[in-house]
């Protein structure tokens, strides 16, 4: 900027000449250039006061959206942070069907110790010795006294734990919070939940994680942050599975079993209402597996899944409805199951060694005549046989959602030979799972189609491919039903309710090769109600025995169908389904005249 002299010659000469006072243009320069530092102020301090207006004026309005933002949205607690890695702590319930509770979260501590903050260390680990007798006292002696500055003690504990250690009274001894999972049911649906453990842990927060079973399986979606409030619902009922569960512990001391399992399925729709297996386990406090030995003698083992066992005359049902699907036999057809009857050089025999003569198919499945199925199985073939049992889902593991289905590979002969075609057409020499065989009798159940089981709930019914026609399951069912009414099952004969099914009784294999001379796994395959079937049950015990008629007798007639008929009596009204009982007469009633 050019500043204009106060005293410009070329004013202040001409003024004197005219005898004018040059001070007074002086004045006039200083008066004119005050009025411009005057004004340029004034722009300033203008310009500084809309800047600083424009700062409020958006301060006013961040602060005003926010609290609108605050106001429309759901109040929640804040959650303090601590440094470091952070640790997902919110996991998504798991309820049943009707959306009641099988797995939640539950808010707890865990307990440590800061030995340099301790006031009496040999005080505080015999305190914490009293709460907690399961804890080594000389150990913490050693940890609490030792140059430790950090000591776990318990992972979780209750609330009266907690004040017990509050009582003691050092300052040493602090808690973290922690969120634990917790099954309200106890033992209730043990296998299928699984269980879950702590994986990343801090002082403040510990990770819950899926180690088992639908925990496990379904371990992304419980643990995704977006899915806390919405629950995983599961196709199982509570109030079925409960009462599956009751009964079949009962049965199966009573049958001096073993184990035993069952399996509950929606013929249509594939949903498993209930399934069990025994003994069980409370996912509260999951018990360490096995190292050595037979796993199936671990509660952690699922029989229902991993089981892989033969299955025995369960199987026989398949022979026929096949054999009826292609049109080689009719219900009525007579098949000669008289012996001897020997196929790749081994003699084909019968239960106890008996001769029924000539039967027709329904009385070969009545019966259960293994030379009858033998020789039906012959005339399908084996490469007929081997694709039928394939479209029934009989050569890969289930995908019933559960991680431990994975594992139940059935297990198949290397070559299928004639010999293989006839034992497996009577459940040997081909072993599956209780999941696959109630996969297999839902198809005959529901008209041929094959249908997936599964642990989630479904809307209407899931049918998958047609496996066989539905004019050769309604005649398998018939002849299933005329198991119950005149054969082998007998006991499994539930008033009110048309059961239909099959026995099986298979001979245990030795973990050396071989089979036991009396262990067998004693299997009854059903279905009810036969004349628009609904459910399938597979009930199955392992070595079972009992002394009746003064016999000791392990078939599953006499064991695992008498169990399987008082399970349907218990579940058949939980399920919604009325009793079809016959009307009885009604009385005659004469009107007479009074005269």
């Amino acid at each position: 900027m050019i500043r204009t002299p106060l005293r410009p010659l070329a004013r202040i000469l001409p003024a004197r000449e005219k005898g004018e006072n040059p001070d007074a243009i002086e004045r006039e320069n200083i008066r004119r250039r005050h009025a411009e530092m005057q004004d340029r102020a004034r722009v300033r301090a203008e310009g500084r006061l809309l800047v600083l207006g424009l700062f409020f004026l958006c301060a006013f309005v961040v602060v005003g959206g926010r609290m609108a933002l605050m106001s429309t949205s759901e109040p929640a607690e804040p959650v303090a942070s601590a440094p470091g890695a952070a640790i997902a702590m919110q996991r998504a319930d798991i309820v049943d069907r009707e959306g009641r509770i099988l797995a939640t979260n539950f808010e707890t501590h865990s307990l440590y110790a800061q030995p340099p903050q301790m006031v009496d260390p040999i005080a505080a680990a015999q305190g914490l010795k009293q709460i907690f007798p399961d804890l080594d006292e000389a150990r913490m002696i050693k940890d609490f006294t030792g140059k430790r500055k950090f000591v776990w003690i318990k992972k979780r504990i209750s609330p009266e734990q907690q004040q017990a250690v509050h009582d003691l009274g050092d300052p040493g001894l602090l808690f973290g919070p922690r969120e634990m999972r917790l099954y309200p049911n106890g033992r209730l649906a043990a296998h299928v939940l699984g269980g879950a453990g702590f994986g990343k842990e801090g002082v403040n927060a510990a990770e819950v994680i899926g180690v088992a079973g639908i925990e496990k399986q379904f371990d992304d979606y419980l643990r995704d942050p977006a899915n806390g409030s919405t629950p995983l619902t599961l196709s199982l009922d509570l109030t079925v599975q409960a009462a599956s569960e009751q009964v079949l512990a009962g049965g199966m001391r009573l049958m001096n079993a073993k184990g035993a399992s069952s399996i509950l399925m929606d013929v249509h729709t594939g949903e498993v209402l209930s399934v069990v297996s025994l003994p069980d386990f409370d996912p509260n406090d999951r018990p360490r597996p096995l190292l050595t030995g037979d796993p199936s003698d671990s509660p952690l083992f699922n029989r229902a899944v991993q089981g892989v066992y033969e299955l025995g005359s369960t199987f026989k049902i398949f022979a026929a409805a096949q054999a009826l699907d292609l049109g080689l036999v009719s219900p009525e057809t007579i098949i000669d199951t008289s012996g001897p009857m020997k196929v790749g050089g081994y003699p084909i025999g019968e239960f106890h060694g008996k001769n029924y003569g000539k039967l027709s198919v329904k009385d070969v499945i009545v019966h259960s005549s293994n030379r009858g199925t033998g020789r039906i199985a012959l005339e399908i073939g084996s490469e007929r046989q081997k694709a039928f049992l394939g479209a029934l889902g009989m050569f890969d593991p289930t995908p019933f959602e559960i991680v431990e289905a994975r594992g139940a590979q059935p297990l198949i002969p290397k070559r299928w030979t004639d010999l293989s075609t006839v034992t497996i057409s009577y459940g040997h020499g081909l072993s599956a799972s209780p999941m696959h065989l109630a996969a297999a009798y839902a198809t005959i159940a529901n008209g041929g189609h094959y249908v997936s089981p599964t642990v989630l709930k479904r809307k209407g019914p899931q049918y998958g491919p047609r496996v066989m026609s539905a004019e050769a399951a309604k005649e398998a069912r018939q002849m299933l039903r005329a198991v119950v009414t005149e054969g082998t099952a007998s006991f499994g004969d539930v008033e009110g309710y048309s059961v239909g099914g099959k026995t099986g009784t298979a001979d245990k294999p030795k973990p050396q090769g071989g089979y036991y001379d009396n262990k067998v796994i004693a299997t009854f395959a059903s279905m009810f109600p036969t004349n628009d079937p609904k459910y399938v049950l597979i009930l199955t015990l392992d070595e079972p025995q009992i002394h009746a008629l003064k016999e000791d007798r392990r078939t599953a007639g006499w064991t695992a169908v008498p169990v399987a008929a008082e399970m349907i009596r218990r579940v058949a009204p939980l399920l919604g389904l009325r009793p079809d009982v016959d009307p009885q007469r009604r009385a005659a009633i004469t009107l007479t005249s009074s005269n």
